[in-house]
């Protein structure tokens, strides 16, 4: 069973950035699609990225690319979304997500952390 625990997240205005990090209990991170999920208040959940067992591929939602960027490290069994640029309609619940290597980048995940709240002001 693979745990995630997601921290960074807060209160910033409108243009700033925020990290978001994603640490996982298990040693299983390293051979994992992670990726990341956003969900506002009366909507549906959003795909936002994700990132290969390696780091050397990164797949984004149309809505972020350009301004958020997914990283990890698996030494430390964490993943790290920067988040630039923001934007009041990033105001959202943030939760990442593993999966076993699969060809689709926003489906299919197995396990999923608590999320963690971002809030943008304008």
């Amino acid at each position: 069973q693979v745990q995630l625990v997601e921290s960074g997240g807060g209160l910033v205005q409108a243009g700033g950035s925020l990290r978001l990090s994603c640490e996982a209990s298990s040693r299983t991170l390293s051979t994992s699609v992670m990726g990341w999920f956003r969900q506002a208040p009366g909507k549906e959940r959003e795909f936002v990225a994700a990132i290969n067992w390696s780091g050397e591929t990164t797949y984004y939602g149309d809505s972020v690319k350009g301004r958020f960027t997914l990283s990890r490290d698996n030494a430390k069994d964490v993943i790290y979304l920067q988040m630039s640029s923001l934007k009041s309609e990033d105001t959202a619940v943030y939760t990442c997500a593993s999966k076993r290597p699969s060809p689709a980048w926003a489906s299919g995940y197995e396990y999923w952390g608590q999320g963690t709240q971002v809030t943008v002001s304008s």
